[in-house]
């Protein structure tokens, strides 16, 4: 018997795909802002525990401490972003980064404090927290606000009208029930790309990287399909992390004052990348200066804590129990003491996002995407890197304030509700009807497999030392374009498996547009990020641009844009201040 799915249609007002850090912040404002609209978050997980801050955070790194100015702010993101960045959304941002803090504060975050009641700072920009339940915090917001939520809901594709995004659809994976949900505004909050590259770990501890597993570039494969353009996927970000638990370092160097060295003893930071701006260098040259002394030998590279005393021990296992508890067990099972022996640190495989890195939809002020009726927030959207956690809360209430702001002027309006979406439904259940006609096929994680081996040999993976060449990234075209030839015949069993299914799908989508932008910038503008070996230099006077791209709907052919850089905060743009 042929199968069929359950179809369940819904009309709301504004639709929030995907409910982390962004998307959670982004439902509530508009809630906030225009109670009357009916809000909906999906997710595919549930938002209790779902996105980037599942395990929670020991710091909110992007914050205005005293001193500091939205203008000083902007300034040090273009320094850290090589010169690069668009800074109207950067400032924009951070006018807003110390509001939110403040409103989640209220909603129950724990921000710690010195005796005479003032956040206490972790370096320049950051304040420490007690944030392990901070996702459960923004979960309960949504509920207070009256935010409908829809949990276990993948979103596929987006519905359009007349070249206006007017809802999703998706299915529900547990049950395989198809919602087509139609809408007057999309948010598009689902975060960037793990899983494109082979991780640092095999088998059964693959699941062990920096950046969750769960993020699969589905909104930007989503957007992709539908063609909007996108900025800087090439801008890729590589985690500094301790090595197999893959945790973060920022902790160890700005919480404890632990110094890289080499397996020399060599401050290597300072000694061989002083010009650079040492161990205060932009945070793609932090990961770049350990993997040079790997490939040269004098590897491997640790975050020397050697300093510490035991009071500074149990502090600095606390602070790992907010969000990486897995470390602190590490070290008890392996009998490890931090003060007697440095932390070995490694870099991770390449991540595609728009939060530490500028990788997203290309998106305006107000964080409109080139699509009408869609908008994006979070590490989906491009152009503004340092986000981090406060940065992804501030770009979801300025796209809620512009999302009610159309509304009310009816820049936007209703969909019809005659949408045709019969081809998206014949490939949402594709790989499960083929399974269940006994038809040969691949596996999600056969195909999942592949895609990683070619990106990690021919697209600047760890075993090339994050590097690319043209040559090699042409090979990795050929075999990406074949291989998206062949999702066709991917296979699913169960609900789960066509979840997978999917989620390598638009892996392949995300990965094909990304070896483009590679590809296309013909300079090394953030080493280790983007390190090309026949382009070894900077080169500002050719290149001080953003490289965007947009996928043609009916072709598939990637169309290549070049956007200007525009400097809105005088003085030189290559110093922090």
């Amino acid at each position: 018997m042929k199968f069929e799915p359950t179809i369940i249609r819904k009309q709301t007002d504004v639709v929030v795909l995907g409910g982390g850090t962004a998307g959670c912040m982004a439902a509530v404002t508009v809630k906030e802002l225009a109670p009357e609209l009916e809000v909906l978050i999906v997710e595919k997980a549930n938002i209790e525990r779902s996105g980037c801050l599942a395990a929670g955070m020991n710091a909110i790194n992007a914050y205005l401490n005293p001193g500091e100015t939205p203008e000083s702010f902007t300034r040090y993101v273009r320094f850290d972003a090589m010169g690069l960045v668009r800074e109207d959304l950067v400032y924009s941002a951070a006018e807003e980064l110390n509001r939110v803090v403040a409103k989640v504060e209220g909603w129950g975050l724990r921000i710690q404090k010195d005796s005479s009641g003032r956040y206490q700072p972790r370096g320049r920009w950051n304040i420490k927290i007690n944030g392990e339940s901070l996702k459960s915090i923004l979960a309960k917001a949504v509920k207070a606000a009256g935010v409908e939520v829809l949990n276990r809901v993948n979103g596929v594709d987006y519905l359009l009208e007349d070249g206006r995004v007017s809802g999703v659809i998706g299915f529900n994976v547990r049950d395989g029930v198809c919602w087509v949900i139609e809408a007057k505004a999309v948010i598009c909050c689902t975060g960037g790309a793990a899983g494109l590259y082979r991780p640092n770990n095999p088998g059964l501890a693959a699941h062990k990287m920096w950046y969750p597993p769960f993020n699969t570039g589905a909104g930007y494969a989503m957007g992709m399909r539908a063609g909007a353009e996108f900025t800087s996927l090439e801008m890729r970000f590589i985690a500094l992390r301790t090595k197999d638990m893959i945790c973060p370092t920022g902790t160890l160097a700005l919480g404890f004052g632990a110094r890289q060295r080499n397996a020399l003893g060599e401050q290597f930071m300072k000694t061989r990348f002083g010009h650079l701006g040492g161990e205060g260098a932009p945070t793609c040259l932090r990961v770049f200066g350990p993997t040079q002394e790997v490939k040269e030998g004098r590897g491997p590279c640790y975050l020397d804590t050697r300093h510490l005393q035991p009071e500074q021990v149990r502090a600095l296992k606390e602070a790992y129990l907010d969000m990486y508890p897995g470390i602190v067990l590490q070290w008890a099972a392996n009998g490890f003491d931090p003060s007697e022996e440095p932390v070995e640190v490694c870099g991770t495989e390449p991540y595609v996002m728009g939060g530490h890195c500028q990788a997203g939809y290309w998106i305006d002020r107000d964080r409109r995407t080139t699509l009408a009726g869609l908008y994006a927030a979070g590490d989906v959207a491009g152009g503004y890197p340092y986000k981090f956690v406060s940065g992804c809360w501030a770009e979801s209430v300025i796209a809620a304030r512009a999302v009610v702001g159309d509304l009310r002027s009816r820049q936007i309006g209703k969909a019809s509700g005659l949408m045709a979406f019969e081809d998206k439904l014949e490939r949402i259940y594709r790989p499960y009807r083929r399974f269940r006609d006994g038809q040969p096929g691949v596996a999600a994680a056969e195909m999942e497999e592949r895609l990683q081996k070619i990106m990690d040999e021919y697209a600047g993976g760890i075993s090339k030392f994050y590097e690319v060449n043209q040559a090699e990234l042409a090979v990795a075209r050929r075999l990406l374009e074949r291989l998206e030839d062949q999702v066709e015949y991917l296979i699913a069993g169960d609900w789960h498996e066509l979840l997978q299914c999917h989620e390598v799908i638009d892996r392949v989508t995300v990965a094909r547009q990304l070896v483009e932008h590679l590809d296309y910038r013909k300079e090394t503008r953030w080493p280790a990020f983007q390190s090309r070996s026949d382009y070894p230099n900077r080169d500002d006077f050719n290149w001080l641009k953003f490289v965007n791209s947009r996928r043609d709907p009916e072709t598939g052919r990637i169309e290549m844009i070049e956007r200007p850089y525009e400097q809105i905060i005088g003085g030189d743009r290559y110093l922090p201040r």
